[in-house]
């Protein structure tokens, strides 16, 4: 399934379903970020994904990120709360899903780099890297807040 992202744009079409989601900034023992090169939209982005119900939203963050990355995680606090109503994604099956995403800092605890039906590529990017990657401006917020570990709360937006 593909999918568009909008973002400020007053021609997006407007939402009509929200799905509880989570991403994860993940860096290894050099500082460097975990990314997945998307297939749905083709851009880099933190991995993650949509809550199931009878998990926690920990167990969400855990399972999305080894199912995207191959990467088993421990979840250590929260980045922030993002909810922007001027940030729909529209997938080809007619749903225009509402930003609703929790973004949460992650450590890695074992795994391998591997790839899934949702990411085609899966690395390790330096922050002095992500410059150079095709990344959506939400997206870019996230890891930017999740970077910054002096930030005394989550951000809520």
């Amino acid at each position: 399934m593909s999918r568009t992202d909008y973002f400020r744009d007053p021609n997006a079409p407007a939402a009509n379903s929200v799905v509880p989601s989570v991403t994860a900034v993940v860096r290894d023992t050099e500082g460097r970020v975990l990314l997945i090169h998307k297939t749905d939209n083709d851009l880099w982005a933190l991995p993650g994904g949509g809550h199931d119900v009878g998990e926690s939203i920990t167990q969400t963050v855990i399972r999305e990120v080894s199912e995207e990355t191959g990467i088993s995680v421990v979840v250590e606090d929260i980045v922030g709360v993002y909810t922007d109503p001027e940030h729909v994604m529209a997938y080809d099956d007619g749903e225009v899903r509402q930003q609703f995403s929790i973004c949460f800092r992650a450590r890695p605890t074992g795994g391998s780099l591997r790839t899934s039906s949702e990411s085609k590529a899966v690395r390790w990017v330096s922050p002095t890297d992500l410059g150079k990657l095709n990344i959506h401006p939400s997206m870019r917020l996230r890891i930017e807040h999740g970077l910054d570990t002096s930030r005394p709360k989550p951000y809520i937006g």
